[in-house]
């Protein structure tokens, strides 16, 4: 569906842009939509045109301080007119100075500028002003990758505090949960050739818990190479490889992303493909994915409170623990399932009821009982029951490794706090 001139200036009067934005190594995309609209589209390179690929990487002009992105890069750069810096992503997270004739660059900084000139493409939908969120998608993410990613996105200056981040499989995931049923009644198979390796990633539901959980396995086929001379066996290696992720297997549906998919080499495996399943193939799941992660974030539709996604950065347990509020015990929780680890974080405070331990409760989606994990404090002051606060940082060290930062905090002047902390790590 395509979105005539006169609705986007109404929409535009009317609704902040949502922005989609797949980050990756050798290529980027971009996809937008509206609040209240139905399926985002993906912006183009060129005015009016459908080349939505746009090459992470720019390039400077010999001895001159002008910088281009994207196509434009490759292009001077192939004419000898300009220095290429490319895997602009990879370079940004290793941190290590770019030195373009003799002068150091910040590869945060040129992955930022490359990001800001990509960005320029929305300039018809009114611009960076009309961003009300943002989001970007990446292959994986790690605590290095969010600070790269957070620094960079400082430097855009966006007028919106609605920014995110999360990796493909996550946008995998938002993208399946707004496709008509029948295409994930099963399992869906992601084959992605976007690298130099094919990554086939199944995605499935467990059925028995509530919410009902998506989990999404990934298996790596490095046999199937990108270089011209695994070219005249690939379509049987394909075959293969589909025969075997398929086997003893119900899948519905079967997307194709990546530019190893684009040469019209798939004859037996792609015939193979369709028998019985629906097949796709294009590049903009993860930008579109990255949109529709963005609307339910917004307006929470009852689709997704049905829905939990436990990919391999999510916490898969619900933690928590038992507290006395007004005389009544009740459910104190701390973290979530679903939270991406490195991003768990919950400081608390509370009263010891009687002797120096108290109780956390783990209680893991995947059907396992709850787990009480007792919590002793070793040497702290002996007071009269209730006469303790304690203060406690939550977080993960892995997404099965709980840290605990643990602090007296003492009774006010009755009982001074004695400066003891304690440290913890819960392996689940």
């Amino acid at each position: 569906m395509n979105i005539s001139k006169p609705e986007i200036l109404d929409k535009l009067h009317n609704e902040k842009l949502l922005i989609g934005f797949d980050l990756g190594n050798e290529y980027s995309l971009i996809s937008y939509c509206f609040q209240n609209s139905d399926s985002p589209e993906t912006a183009s390179y060129t005015a009016g045109g459908e080349q939505y690929s746009i090459p992470t990487a720019m390039c400077k002009r010999r001895e001159v301080g002008q910088w281009f992105y994207g196509r434009e890069a490759v292009k001077y750069s192939e004419e000898e007119d300009g220095i290429l810096i490319d895997n602009l992503l990879q370079k940004a997270y290793e941190g290590r100075e770019i030195i373009v004739e003799d002068t150091p660059y910040d590869p945060v900084a040129i992955l930022t500028l490359f990001i800001r000139r990509s960005l320029g493409i929305l300039t018809f939908l009114g611009g960076v002003e009309r961003i009300g969120a943002f989001m970007i998608t990446c292959e994986t993410l790690d605590q290095r990758m969010v600070e790269v990613l957070t620094q960079a996105v400082a430097g855009l200056n966006l007028k919106t505090d609605k920014i995110f981040f999360q990796n493909h499989m996550e946008s995998f995931y938002y993208y399946m949960l707004n496709q008509p049923a029948e295409l994930w009644a099963n399992q869906v198979l992601l084959c992605d050739f976007s690298g130099q390796k094919l990554f086939v990633n199944y995605m499935e539901r467990n059925l028995r818990t509530t919410p009902v959980v998506i989990y999404i396995d990934s298996k790596e086929f490095p046999e199937m190479g990108r270089d011209e001379s695994s070219k005249p066996d690939r379509d049987l290696g394909f075959l293969d490889i589909l025969r075997r992720c398929c086997d003893k297997r119900i899948i519905s549906s079967i997307f194709l992303i990546g530019d190893g998919f684009k040469d019209d080499w798939m004859k037996e495996s792609l015939r193979y493909a369709c028998e019985g399943r629906r097949v796709f193939r294009g590049n903009n799941l993860y930008s579109k994915g990255a949109c529709m992660c963005l609307r339910e974030k917004l307006r929470c539709s009852d689709l997704g409170k049905n829905y939990v996604f436990l990919g391999r950065d999510k916490l898969k347990a619900n933690i928590g623990m038992q507290v006395l509020r007004r005389g009544e015990e009740s459910y104190l929780a701390l973290l979530d399932a679903g939270l991406n680890w490195y991003e768990a974080k919950k400081n608390v405070e509370f009263i010891t009821e009687k002797d120096n331990k108290f109780e956390l409760t783990i209680t893991p989606l995947n059907g396992k009982n709850p787990k009480l994990v007792e919590i002793n404090l070793d040497n702290l002051p002996r007071r009269p029951d209730k006469t303790t606060r304690l203060s406690m940082q939550v977080s993960l060290k892995s997404p099965n490794i709980l840290l605990l930062d643990i602090k007296d905090e003492g009774f006010g002047e009755i009982f001074p706090s004695s400066g003891l902390t304690w440290q913890q790590e819960i392996e689940f």
